[in-house]
C-alpha cells in the first residue's frame, strides 16, 4: 500500500511538472506574439511618420511652370480673356504679390479696366508674379498662394490662372495673421479648374522658382508691388487714367 501511495504521489508530481512546463511554453508563445505585434506596430508607425514627413517636405527642385518666359513672366492675351486679338497690342508688365494690400487696391481700381483692354486686343498683360511678403503672415501665405496659382497655371493654362488670380485677391487675408492653409488653397485652386496632384500645393513645387523670380525682379530694380511698366517705363500711380495715358504714349512711340 505504501508503495502504491508513493507511485501515485510520484505520478501526480510528474503531472504537475508537465502542466507547469506546458503553461511556461504557452506563456512564452503569448509573449513572443505580443512582442511581434508591438514591433510591427512600431515599424508601421515609423513608416507612417516618415511618409507624412516626406509628404509635407517642400520641393527643392528648380522647376518652371509651363509657359514662363526668360523674364519669369507669361502673357495674358485677348484669346485668354475670350476676346479678339488686336494689331500690335501694348504690353503692360505687372509684378504683384498676392499678400500685398496695395496690389488688391490696384486690382479693385484698375483690374477690370485692364481686363477690358485685353479683351479688346489693345493690350497684353505680362504677369510677373513674385513673393516677398511671407513675413506679413504667420504661415508664409505670400509664397504659398503664389505657388498654388502657379500650380493652376502649369496644369490648366493662363485662363485658369486668371481665375485663380481673381479668387486669391477676392479672399486676400489681412496682414499679420495666418492666411488660408494648403487645404484651403487647394480648394480655391479646384474652383479655378485645377485637376493636378495635391503635392504641387502641399509640397510647394515651385518654391525654388518663386525665389529665383524675386531675385530677378530685384536685379531689375524692384522697389515694391504693384510694379507696373508700359513701354519699359514705370507707371508711378497706375490708376485707369494714368494707365491709359501710358498706353496711348506707347502706341505713338
Amino acid at each position: 500500500m505504501a508503495n502504491d501511495r508513493q507511485q501515485r504521489a510520484a505520478r501526480a508530481e510528474q503531472m504537475r511538472k508537465e502542466r507547469e512546463k506546458a503553461e511556461r511554453r504557452q506563456r512564452n508563445v503569448i509573449t513572443i506574439a505580443i512582442v511581434t505585434v508591438v514591433v510591427a506596430l512600431v515599424a508601421l508607425a515609423g513608416f507612417a511618420i516618415k511618409n507624412v514627413s516626406e509628404d509635407n517636405k517642400d520641393s527643392t527642385d528648380l522647376v518652371a511652370p509651363q509657359g514662363m518666359n526668360d523674364a519669369y513672366g507669361f502673357d495674358y492675351t485677348a484669346s485668354d480673356a475670350g476676346g479678339t486679338e488686336g494689331k500690335d497690342p501694348v504690353t503692360v508688365v505687372l509684378h504683384e504679390d498676392f499678400q500685398c494690400p496695395a496690389c488688391l487696391s490696384f486690382e479693385q481700381q484698375s483690374g477690370a479696366f485692364l481686363n477690358d483692354l485685353v479683351k479688346k486686343g489693345e493690350i497684353t498683360i505680362e504677369y510677373r508674379p513674385i513673393s516677398f511678403l511671407d513675413s506679413q503672415s504667420t504661415n508664409e501665405y505670400s509664397s504659398r498662394a503664389l505657388n498654388a496659382a502657379l500650380c493652376v497655371l502649369d496644369d490648366q493654362g493662363v485662363p485658369a490662372y486668371k481665375k485663380m488670380h481673381d479668387l486669391l485677391y477676392a479672399n486676400q487675408p489681412a496682414e499679420g495673421g495666418a492666411g488660408p492653409d494648403d487645404e484651403a488653397l487647394l480648394a480655391t485652386a479646384k474652383q479655378a479648374g485645377y485637376t493636378g496632384p495635391e503635392s504641387c500645393i502641399t509640397q510647394k513645387k515651385f518654391g525654388p522658382w518663386i525665389k529665383k523670380a524675386y531675385e530677378e525682379a530685384v536685379d531689375k530694380g524692384f522697389r515694391g508691388t504693384p510694379w507696373v511698366q508700359i513701354d519699359g517705363k514705370d507707371v508711378e500711380s497706375p490708376s485707369p487714367a494714368e494707365l491709359q495715358k501710358a498706353i496711348d504714349a506707347a502706341k505713338k512711340a
